[in-house]
């Protein structure tokens, strides 16, 4: 019996520049939507610097005492023991048990199990023998900073000890596999690796070889869905429509930080300086993103003079006053310390009346759309309407259209920096439709609408639910998007059946 391709859909092209090595470009015209990859993992395996976890499903803490592989003594929920196909078992199991590499239980109170890192690598390193074809082709070549990586000593000392030399000693490997390619191995997946989640929703490292060298962007073009239930298979689809030739990106970072936040995660886990379009202009493609308050001024805004350089100067073009990057990103700090308190209150009233405490602080010090605010915007969306004292069904009109209007500022956000096919823009055109239908109907109820309103506002919900569902429609059921998926077509069809009553009462 054959197996399947790993590459099962391609219609993408492979190229080459000094900027980004080795890169992706559309194959033909392709419209939104339309399906770019589709490519299985030539690994799969726990995340790093992470809690001790099932190797089997990825369950975090399994019990110190019971859960453990019979065969080899490592971590192993009893679902999985009992499930002779479950990763482990056809992996690393035999390895670890002749090898007799015990693996030792954590000290309370430990949240990082160093001896768990050596997992996915070895996985690689088997993947590698089972398919050496596959690994010299698609792995071998994949960029892993060596020169970069080293730079770090403690980081890679770390990783040549917990990883390296106990693969090749206690495990037994020194004849398979050098310390080189073991190195290299752990770049490969730093640089390159994928997070996805279980089908019990725990993450876990994917590594996809050929989708792996999209390039980077701050504002993506594309979008990923990675399919547990089919051997974690990922999708690349086309967020926008793409011309024949065109450059293909993915964000290797939070779409939804500044500038400064953004450039640093790269350069310490990517090893390189963006330099695309949104991180060179200093308003951020105009949304003021990272752009602060002038304290000089009552009309300006200051904003970094050369965003992509650690030691800029911010200029407010309304007055000319200057602020060192130093002192301006001293203020972000404190003012994330604020947020970073709230946000580890409980799901409670109080954390949603203290988000919107400082959302009403922060007026005077960062622009309206800025990260910090918006982050602090879609904290309150996620809230009002699930938290007791402020349950979507008690919440009076002033309220339900303050989260109308939360959820139209993320999305004007969202709309310049994930435009298309979004997830996190789906969500919100989900929370958007519920306050749109609520108000609609209590102001039909009062007599402030009429009719022929009625309908029209629920015309407009309607399209909010149909574009989440278009969005949501290529998400892995199990999922958290793909639950939302349901619902929301739930909801698209008892809001069609609704105005088409109402349009026969009219009538």
């Amino acid at each position: 019996m054959t197996s399947p391709p790993t590459l099962s859909v391609n219609r993408t092209a492979v190229q080459w520049s000094p900027v980004c090595g080795r890169y992706l470009v559309a194959k033909g015209a392709i419209r939104g939507h339309g399906l770019l990859i589709e490519e299985l993992p030539f690994a799969v395996g726990p995340k790093c610097n992470g809690p001790v976890v099932c190797l089997g499903c990825y369950e975090p803490n399994p019990d110190p005492e019971e859960e453990l592989c019979s065969e080899c003594g490592w971590p192993l929920c009893v679902e999985c023991a009992q499930q002779a196909d479950n990763a482990h078992f056809r992996l690393e199991c035999s390895q670890l048990k002749d090898a007799r590499a015990r693996f030792f239980r954590l000290p309370s109170g430990s949240r990082h199990c160093p001896q768990l890192d050596c997992i996915m690598p070895l996985r690689v390193l088997l993947a590698k023998e089972a398919n050496p074809e596959r690994w010299d082709n698609e792995v071998a070549p994949m960029e892993h900073h060596k020169e970069e990586r080293q730079r770090d000593a403690d980081v890679w000392h770390a990783d040549r000890v917990n990883i390296a030399q106990y693969l090749r000693g206690p495990c037994q490997l020194a004849n398979r596999f050098s310390e080189e390619l073991i190195m290299q191995v752990v770049g490969v997946l730093e640089v390159n690796a994928f997070e996805a989640r279980s089908p019990k929703g725990y993450p876990l490292r994917c590594l996809f070889p050929y989708t792996g060298i999209l390039a980077h962007n701050c504002v993506p073009n594309t979008s990923r869905s990675i399919y547990p239930s089919e051997g974690y298979k990922i999708r690349l689809r086309a967020m926008v429509d793409l011309e024949e030739g065109q450059p293909l990106h993915h964000s290797y970072t939070y779409t939804l930080d500044g500038t400064a936040q953004r450039q640093k995660h790269l350069k310490q886990g990517k090893f390189f300086t963006c330099q695309c379009e949104r991180c060179l202009d200093p308003t951020e493609l105009g949304t003021h993103f990272s752009s602060l308050k002038c304290g000089q001024c009552a009309e300006g805004f200051q904003v970094p003079r050369q965003p992509t350089e650690p030691d800029t100067s911010w200029n407010c073009a309304n007055c000319g006053s200057d602020t060192s990057n130093a002192d301006a990103l001293a203020m972000l700090q404190s003012l994330q310390s604020e947020v970073n308190a709230v946000q580890a209150l409980p799901m409670a009233a109080k954390r949603l009346e203290e988000i919107e405490r400082l959302l009403r602080k922060y007026k005077s010090l960062l622009h309206p759309l800025h990260f910090i605010a918006t982050g602090l915007r879609q904290l309150l969306i996620e809230m009002y309407g699930r938290v007791q004292g402020y349950e979507m069904v008690q919440l009076p009109d002033h309220q339900l259209e303050r989260k109308a209007e939360l959820c139209r500022q993320v999305l004007r956000v969202l709309n310049t920096f994930e435009p298309g096919l979004s997830r996190t823009r789906a969500m919100n055109l989900y929370e958007l439709h519920v306050p749109l239908v609520l108000l609609a109907k209590s102001g039909f109820i009062a007599g402030k609408l009429k009719g022929g309103e009625l309908r029209a506002r629920l015309v407009d919900a309607i399209d909010l639910l149909k574009e989440c569902v278009e969005i949501l429609e290529f998400e892995d059921k199990s999922s958290q998007e793909g639950v939302l998926c349901v619902v929301a077509k739930q909801a698209l069809k008892q809001l069609t059946l609704s105005v088409e009553g109402l349009g026969s009462e009219l009538d």
